[in-house]
């Protein structure tokens, strides 16, 4: 019995592994390429198109499978994208970028939080919201899933709102600093786009399509947020348990909150610092690198799986308002910043 159990979950397993190759055969189509829609964006549309189609054709015996790989292999997933990060590239960035960084960071996911209220939103969604526009898009919403413990869909709709956003800035950024709206130098350039685009693919997009002396320091800026994603998770556990307490306190024979301790976002800052040491050849830091895109590709792929249409129309307008504003603040409050505040640092 046991043994027909796990088959049945390898199944499921196999099923998403299924459907990642093909997002990554899909992301290397000349069209797609030109988005820069990275092969996770491209697994978690072809996720929600088969839980929209064929789903309810699946035997229940494989969602456990489709589980796993929105649990396990995404925080293994995260925890291995610290191999894409050193210690050293923050400190050949300089302060100035660091600073920007957990401003902007720490800015809009405050406001993020603020705002859904004001909306009446679901205060997970808009926290996933948040936190995807914060940090490193798709990413950051993946690693804060577990932290906020919220549901498939909820995450989905999260990311959603990133590939919007995040790839509208891929192509207005270019535009607007070759028109000369954006009065800012190569290096501040680099570091604008790097503190407030979305994805690290956007970041990557954007650059290339305005030279290497823009994109360069832009990826390095856009790696410093990624590292913050760690801490970030580490204060969100400790604020939601905080939360969760304080109801709990309110309400009859109701359990206190516990602080969800994120271990991934642990073994993600130790990558980091092994990673640092160079003590790997780079071809076997790329393979790894390739295997977590794959993992992560996975693990999007499976929330795809887990998100129907009516769950879409259930959230509603307001994720979307919500990341527009945060895109707004993103464009505006981050221009800001890098042209009158960095100077003076």
């Amino acid at each position: 019995m046991f043994s027909e159990k796990r088959g049945s979950k390898l199944h499921g397993i196999l099923l998403i592994a299924l459907f990642s190759c093909s997002a990554f055969y899909i992301a290397e189509f000349p069209f797609i390429q030109r988005l820069s829609l990275s092969p996770l964006i491209v697994g978690i549309i072809l996720g929600m198109l088969y839980a929209n189609s064929l789903r309810n054709h699946l035997p229940q015996t494989w969602v456990p499978g489709i589980l796993f790989c929105t649990k396990q292999l995404l925080r293994t997933g995260i925890v291995f994208y610290g191999f894409r990060l050193t210690f050293q590239s923050v400190a050949a960035i300089g302060l100035p970028a660091i600073i920007v960084d957990a401003v902007i960071v720490a800015v809009t996911i405050g406001l993020g939080v603020w705002l859904g209220h004001l909306l009446k939103m679901d205060r997970e969604l808009s926290l996933l919201t948040a936190t995807g526009s914060a940090i490193c898009g798709a990413a950051a919403v993946l690693g804060a899933e577990p932290v906020v413990k919220s549901q498939p869909h909820k995450t989905a709709v999260a990311v959603s709102t990133v590939v919007i956003f995040g790839t509208l800035s891929m192509f207005l950024y270019p535009a607007l600093y070759r028109s000369g709206v954006l009065d800012l130098s190569p290096e501040q350039m680099g570091l604008y786009t790097g503190s407030t685009l979305h994805e690290v693919a956007h970041v990557v997009g954007a650059g290339n399509a305005m030279g290497s002396e823009i994109s360069d320091p832009a990826v390095i800026v856009k790696m410093i947020r990624v590292m913050m994603l760690a801490p970030v998770l580490l204060i969100m556990s400790f604020a939601l348990a905080r939360r969760n307490r304080k109801q709990a306190a309110g309400q009859k024979g109701a359990k206190p909150g516990k602080v969800t301790i994120p271990w991934f976002a642990f073994g993600f800052l130790g990558v980091i610092a092994f990673n640092s040491f160079d003590l790997l050849p780079q071809p076997v830091v790329e393979g790894i690198n390739n295997v977590d895109t794959f993992l992560l590709t996975m693990a999007m792929t499976a929330l795809g799986a887990e998100t129907s249409f009516e769950k879409f129309k259930k959230a509603g307008a307001k994720p979307f308002l919500l990341a527009g504003l945060l895109y707004i603040w993103l464009l505006a409050g981050g221009y800001a910043l890098v042209r009158w505040a960095v100077p003076l640092l």
